[in-house]
């Protein structure tokens, strides 16, 4: 997609669940959480928003954000709306339910017992992000960020998903695999390192688009493998933009919240590092269904070692080439980063669909959040 044709984004945040999340390996507990997403996607309205600006204030915070802090975290805010949006996607097929599981639960399980469990928990910890940056704007006398009214594109079809709008498109994904690649070489991205895919997932849907997805066991664990790497793909991608922006905010108590919210993003990723790891390896790999095929990465040694069992970063390049390799996130080059973030996701195909305004939107929001700088 070219430039031009991306967007700003402006966008309503999802109400907050406040149950306790922590149900007991292959229990369902919270049963209550799905019910909770409605066809208004638990989206916080902007009256409640807005009764959070008396109540946001604290000692150490700045009475105003700066231009480039206020950017970031606008930018951010849509960021978590769009995962929100993709992840409750997952959730109400996929997580945490009450009586028969479905296949594409069951699939998912395969991967990891407590599958599901990961799943509506990633969710919710999707919609606090978006409702606190949101109402932290609103705090600092900010317009929060809505995207409502780009909530147009279709949801599946299958028996458990609810029939509202989304804003992102989880039928026909090219998942970037190219992490799984990266977190296991020695090269950097930030020093200019390119990596092929790990597997090629091209044109494919993460979750099931009818009841008719559910009747073949290989083709509904080849839809829950093509989930897990997407999964990866998404929270890969939160690691390093909020890395990247840590380095480009001003004020301490926002640096404060970047970090944070970036470490959470980070542990998402390594569970769904070694989520995806198993769907490719054994027993479930290789699986093939029509075009896709699921490989024994374990057995590829060159040019790099793609153990599936390596969860965690390994030591890379980092700073500079002269210095000793370290284990780090990787890319955490600020320069674009935003606007790298949104390409990324677009070439996913995560947007098929989406209105012209609404790739302006993200343009413009992008735009803002990478013309932020330090100022120290």
């Amino acid at each position: 997609m070219k430039t031009e044709d991306l967007p700003v984004v402006s966008s309503e945040t999802p109400s907050s669940t406040t149950e306790d999340l922590t149900a007991p390996r292959g229990r369902v507990q919270r049963r209550s959480f799905l019910k909770g997403l409605g066809a208004a996607g638990a989206a916080l309205s902007a009256g409640a928003l807005l009764s959070i600006k008396s109540q946001g204030q604290t000692s150490k915070s700045p009475t105003t954000l700066s231009k480039g802090d206020a950017a970031i975290l606008r930018f951010l805010a849509a960021a978590e709306l769009l995962e929100a949006d993709l992840w409750q996607q997952y959730a109400e097929l996929g997580g945490v339910t009450p009586g028969t599981q479905n296949p594409y639960q069951n699939a998912l399980q395969q991967l990891d017992g407590d599958g599901s469990q990961y799943i509506t928990s990633n969710t919710l910890d999707e919609l606090s992000h978006a409702e606190f940056l949101n109402a932290y704007l609103i705090s600092k006398g900010q317009e929060p960020v809505d995207l409502d009214g780009f909530r147009n594109l279709p949801s599946s079809q299958a028996t458990g998903a609810q029939q509202t709008g989304r804003l992102t498109n989880l039928m026909k994904l090219h998942v970037d695999t190219s992490w799984f690649v990266r977190y296991r070489s020695q090269k950097n991205p930030d020093f200019g390192a390119k990596f092929p895919q790990a597997i090629k997932i091209v044109n494919r849907p993460a979750l099931p688009l009818t009841d008719d997805d559910f009747n073949d066991p290989n083709h509904i664990q080849a839809i829950a493998n093509t989930a897990a790497f997407h999964f990866a793909m998404i929270e890969q991608g939160g690691s390093s933009l909020y890395s990247a922006m840590a380095q480009k905010v001003r004020n301490a108590e926002v640096l404060q919240i970047v970090l944070s919210i970036g470490g959470d993003e980070v542990a998402h990723f390594l569970e769904w590092m070694d989520f995806a790891g198993n769907a490719a390896a054994p027993p479930l790999a290789p699986l093939t269904d029509g075009t896709l095929t699921f490989p024994d990465l374990n057995q590829v040694t060159k040019p790099t070692n793609l153990q599936t069992s390596l969860i965690f970063p390994v030591p890379c390049e980092f700073i500079s080439p002269t210095l000793p390799r370290c284990a780090v996130i990787r890319p955490t080059n600020p320069q674009g980063a935003a606007m790298g973030a949104v390409q990324a996701l677009t070439n996913d195909q995560l947007f098929a669909g989406q209105s012209r305004q609404f790739f302006q939107t993200l343009q413009e929001l992008a735009t803002e959040a990478d013309a932020a700088q330090r100022g120290f």
